[in-house]
């Protein structure tokens, strides 16, 4: 394979890793803890929405209720990781994508 066609393809890789990244942003990713809380953070890992059940809304649990927020909005995050690595993969062939 010449010069020229590494380059190409390189670019190819490129615009689809920006498409395919592009898409993420979009996507969102739930995840619910204990039934009392349920967290959508979008792909591009801005927190979409925060529900609290009314019945887990008592001073007691307060502490409990934040936990479990910042659990779900972590492991969100953790499944966009994987969404990203996984499409890095799929379109480089590599773990950790070509540094595009």
């Amino acid at each position: 394979m010449n010069m020229q066609q590494l380059m190409m393809q390189a670019q190819k890789m490129k615009r689809e890793l920006e498409k395919a990244k592009a898409a993420l942003a979009e996507q969102e990713f739930e995840v619910s803890k204990g039934g009392a809380v349920k967290v959508v953070v979008l792909g591009n890992r801005t927190v979409k929405s925060i529900e609290i059940q009314d019945d887990a809304f008592n001073a007691d649990d307060k502490d409990m209720i934040q936990d479990m927020i910042a659990m779900a909005i972590n492991e969100a995050i953790e499944k966009i990781d994987e969404a990203e690595e996984e499409i890095n993969e799929r379109i480089t062939g590599q773990p950790g994508g070509m540094g595009f």
